[in-house]
């Protein structure tokens, strides 16, 4: 075997290049010596004899007459020197030696096989780590620069920018980490391969691989919300009935989770179950809250959500955390009262339903105006509530009128309530007099005719 051949095979096992990709790459180089040598206008043809195991060069010349061109021509007299059957117009072939190149012409062709190499095992990495996205690697933390951290991941390097680290988290060089893959770019200098931790699938195959049930898709990972290295809320749910989902992540005496903690730099993980329903799946996201009332706005994907008092730090969080977490897990908007707060929210919404009724208008038609409760409407001017989309002057006296009727003009919510449980009482009473009236008229009516009639017998 040559030492070409040997070189070759040898190559394309060390670094994972396609052997007829080399030989590729070396026929051209070889074909752009000869061009840089002789010129464009030669005629060649290129080829690696496997046979011989060497790259074998033709030059070609048509047979004329009178030559003109040299690098293209042979005269025919020269052309029956080589072979007497030739005629005029004929393409003959010359074998050229890659010696004769010359140092400048070789010097190129080894710069054409470096380049053509490099961009092959380039092309190869690109497609491996392409293939890789969406799983976790590991390397050595090589520097920094100005746009985040480079690791070492052997054939490449990938970059952990700063936008994808955990914060406060810190490295140094040398340092072992791994990283979720999110892309993979093709520049000038290579592939160039961009790494997350702070990512929310990166806590999803952290969980694959210490969780067996998560890893088989017995305990299927629903949601993830994070606030790295801080906190995260992870929602699951179990495909088999007998398999408890948060059981499993947790592991015995959370042996499993602990892990996921520890390589998450002490992030705390609070693991909810997922629910369709989206009541029952937003109480268990605002755990450890307890919640007392949920209501729940499809149209526009909100949640009123109602604890205790003494539950609200709870439900809110150090900062919020606890109820951003969860409204991003449930992808809705959540606001949360206190069960005193609501109930005087309730009440004033209420009265404004009613006041709403009086006029013939939607609350809305207030509330978008920037009336949010009674009172602000009892201390509105007649033209600030000609504002109001749907307002006359004439509704406008309806209202003032049914606002004294109430009597909350300047009272609290304690005696608007009483006027309207008063309200409520004279129309029970008026509807059983009614009611009482009605059956003694029934009542007449069936002992009228229960009498017999004159020359009737009774039965």
């Amino acid at each position: 075997m040559s030492e070409l051949k040997k070189a070759i095979d040898q190559i394309s096992k060390d670094r994972g290049i396609d052997r007829d990709l080399l030989i590729d790459t070396l026929e051209e180089a070889v074909r752009s010596a000869v061009a840089r040598k002789y010129g464009e206008t030669m005629d060649i043809e290129v080829s690696f004899n496997e046979d011989l195991g060497e790259i074998e060069v033709f030059e070609f010349k048509v047979v004329v007459e009178e030559v003109h061109d040299p690098i293209s021509e042979i005269s025919l007299g020269d052309a029956t020197l080589q072979d007497p059957n030739t005629q005029l117009d004929d393409e003959m072939g010359f074998p050229l030696k890659i010696e004769d190149l010359g140092r400048i012409a070789a010097q190129s062709a080894k710069q054409v096989i470096i380049q053509r190499m490099r961009d092959a095992e380039q092309e190869i990495i690109f497609e491996e780590y392409k293939d890789r996205m969406g799983e976790i690697a590991s390397g050595i933390i090589q520097r920094r620069d100005r746009t985040g951290w480079i690791i070492n991941l052997g054939r490449t390097e990938a970059l952990l920018p700063k936008d994808e680290q955990i914060p406060r988290e810190r490295y140094k060089r040398g340092d072992r980490v791994q990283a979720y893959i999110i892309d993979v770019l093709k520049e000038s200098r290579g592939p160039q391969v961009v790494v997350s931790r702070s990512h929310p699938e990166y806590m999803i195959e952290l969980f694959k691989r210490e969780v067996p049930e998560v890893g088989d898709d017995t305990v299927k990972i629903m949601g993830v919300s994070r606030d790295p290295g801080l906190r995260a809320k992870v929602a699951v749910m179990s495909r088999d009935r007998d398999v408890d989902p948060v059981g499993a992540c947790v592991g015995i005496r959370g042996s499993r989770i602990q892990n996921v903690v520890q390589e998450l730099k002490g992030e705390r993980i609070d693991i909810v179950v997922w629910s369709p329903d989206i009541a029952m799946y937003a109480q268990h996201a605002l755990s450890p809250a307890v919640i007392t009332r949920i209501t729940v706005d499809d149209e526009e994907e909100a949640l009123e959500v109602v604890c205790p008092d003494d539950q609200l730090s709870l439900a809110i969080g150090r900062k919020g955390q606890n109820v951003k977490l969860a409204a991003k897990l449930l992808g809705w908007k959540i606001d949360i009262f206190t069960e005193s707060r609501y109930g005087e929210a309730n009440a004033s919404r209420k009265g404004m339903d009613q006041i709403a009724s009086v006029a013939e208008i939607g609350m809305d038609n207030f509330f978008n105006a920037g009336f949010e409760s009674i009172e602000s409407i009892i201390d509105a001017t007649e033209e600030e509530l000609l504002e109001v989309k749907g307002l006359t002057e004439s509704k406008i006296a309806d209202i003032r009128v049914a606002i004294n009727m109430l009597g909350i003009g300047n009272s609290d919510e304690t005696e608007f309530e009483e006027a309207e449980e008063q309200i409520e009482e004279v129309t029970e009473e008026a509807t059983e007099e009614v009611a009482e009236e009605v059956t003694e008229e029934i009542s007449e009516t069936e002992d009228e005719s229960e009498t017999p009639a004159e020359g009737e017998e009774t039965k």
